[in-house]
């Protein structure tokens, strides 16, 4: 354990030790609150801490240990927090998939990740056997919320066995930085997830950004509709709060529910993707309700325009800012905006075309532009840096960015570029540096599409037709002819709006603008494959080989 400073200054290498702070410094506080089967299950500091400290007894005594690798497939729950810290606190690499990204790529993930560990509850371990996950399976098999194990022990037996106070789980020598702590998968947005290797550092460093960022106080309370967002609350001295939904499919939340447990447990904070945040706002439109106690709203997973924004701030009291951060699964937080500066400026550019403001890098961070490439860099000298306001591949280095990604040597090679002041993660977007010094981001690299009159990057085409009344979003795709590769636009109507004119329409702005003026086919779609766990990144991929049989 390293610490530095006291109170609320205290650092430390293994985030689970914020839990015995957090304890001592006010034992009552509220600490977690879940929704579970009607009702909230909640947790104080001094409860969550010793639960945790229990768990990490139990799975030591159930053969977990120091740098093992344990999936835990567990909903949220008081479960889920003390299992989570209680894997740190033993030092074991927590590995955690999202069951939206599909059976398949479930699967894939699991076996590249090659778990000597598997915390699960009985689905995930009736779907562990029913697809095969995992072969050779998993040495130490654990179920939670039953008696029963499905091939191995259950945690309230070992629970059972250690007692009710099993004193201070002594992890041995103290947490080195450079450990690793976790594997975390990406979306899967672009292809088969990926698992990002977190260290204690890291996850470190990552409270010490937020914190300072965000100005985030102990006391406070966060409706967090994100499970691993949720995590960091505790160590952040701020109780999460989630309430009723399935994390694996947020855009399906009832957003009255939501609003209903922000305003039971008087949440200052809240923390929602950009499908959720639209919703909250059109809910508020219609009923009327608002959220009046909020003193910060975060919204992460994918751009959000500007209508969302104004749409959510209505609901909000006027000081409040909706702060977007820029980040991904292997680093975050990179960049942040306020919705203020947003709306008061960038927003209007946007739909002019200019790209997604998402503000200046944070402290500690370092953002660069460089040219381009497809290919491998191996180091800082061969890549070409480029001055503000030209596009290229947005670049980053800090203490949250992860080292490489685990058993994906290649991919490893391609987003991370070696430099003698710390290593460079590519973001696998494409962006520029205005004269301020913010950062626009201007859509996915990989989603770039070339014709012969030139690279056009999406979100800039995207913002101009966005801002039309009738379209609720719309994806920029390339498809293939005889003449090479034509620009076309698939558009998503909003909900009950005749499609009668909209084509024409967007005909006539895509002329007005230079950097549009080329597309002329325009595909209404009924609804775009999107990734669960934000229900925004589209699945471009997939759009244009529904596009391509389309335009000939």
């Amino acid at each position: 354990m390293e610490k530095s400073g006291t109170g609320n200054t205290e650092k430390f290498v293994n985030v689970a030790d914020y839990l015995g702070l957090r304890a001592a410094e006010d034992g009552t506080a509220l600490m977690v609150a879940v929704a579970q089967s009607g009702r909230f299950w909640e947790l104080s500091a001094a409860e969550l801490h010793r639960r945790a400290t229990r768990c990490a007894h139990a799975l030591h005594r159930g053969g977990i240990r120091r740098g093992m690798r344990v999936v835990m497939m567990v909903t949220p729950s008081s479960e889920f927090f003390a299992l989570a810290f209680a894997l740190l606190d033993i030092g074991a690499v927590m590995v955690l998939v999202d069951p939206g990204m599909g059976i398949k790529n479930l699967g894939i993930c699991l076996q590249e990740a090659a778990p000597q560990g598997f915390i699960g509850i009985p689905k995930a371990h009736i779907a562990r056997l029913l697809f095969r996950w995992m072969r050779p399976g998993p040495e130490v098999l654990i179920t939670v919320g039953t008696k029963i194990g499905w091939g191995g022990t259950t945690l309230i037996d070992l629970e059972d066995k250690v007692g009710k106070d099993p004193g201070v789980y002594d992890r041995g020598e103290p947490t080195a930085a450079g450990e690793m702590a976790g594997i975390l998968f990406t979306s899967g947005s672009t292809g088969v997830p990926k698992g990002a290797i977190y260290t204690h550092g890291m996850f470190s460093a990552q409270v010490r950004l937020l914190r300072r960022v965000y100005g985030i106080q102990p006391g406070e309370r966060d409706l967090s509709t994100f499970p691993l967002f949720a995590l960091f609350g505790p160590a952040l001295g701020m109780a999460s709060v989630i309430p009723e939904m399935d994390a694996s499919r947020p855009a399906k939340a009832d957003p009255a529910k939501l609003m209903a447990a922000a305003e039971r447990y008087k949440c200052t904070s809240m923390f929602a993707n950009p499908a959720l945040v639209n919703k909250i706002g059109r809910h508020g439109e219609v009923t009327g309700d608002r959220l009046p106690g909020l003193r910060r709203v975060l919204c992460a997973g994918a751009p959000i325009g500007g209508e969302p924004l104004r749409r959510l701030s209505r609901l909000l009291s006027a000081d409040v800012e909706i702060f977007t951060p820029y980040g991904a699964t292997e680093c975050l937080p990179v960049c942040s905006i306020g919705s203020t500066e947003i709306l008061g400026e960038t927003a209007a550019k946007s739909e002019e075309g200019a790209g997604v403001c998402v503000g200046l890098p944070v402290a500690e961070m370092e953002v660069r532009i460089i040219a381009i490439t497809d290919d491998e860099i191996a180091e800082w000298s061969q890549a070409k840096r480029l001055p503000s306001g030209e596009i290229g591949e947005i670049v980053v280095r800090g203490p949250v960015v992860s080292a490489g990604y685990f058993g994906r040597e290649a991919s490893t090679k391609l987003a991370k570029i070696q430099d003698d002041g710390g290593l460079w993660h590519r973001m696998g977007d494409l962006g520029y540096l205005d004269g301020c010094g913010r950062v626009w981001m201007c859509g996915r690299k990989s989603h770039r599409v070339v014709t012969s009159d030139g690279t056009m990057h999406t979100v800039c085409v995207e913002g101009v037709f966005n801002r039309h009344p009738k379209v609720f979003r719309s994806a920029l795709v390339g498809v293939r002819g005889a003449s090479g590769v034509a620009p076309v636009l698939c558009v998503e109507l909003e909900k009950d709006v005749a499609p009668a004119g909209v084509v024409g329409e967007l005909g006539t702005i895509a002329a007005a603008h230079g950097h549009t003026h080329t597309i002329q086919h325009f595909l209404i779609h009924p609804e775009f494959p999107v990734d669960a766990r934000h229900n925004a990144k589209i699945f471009r991929e997939k759009l244009a080989i529904w596009a391509q049989e389309r335009v000939r």
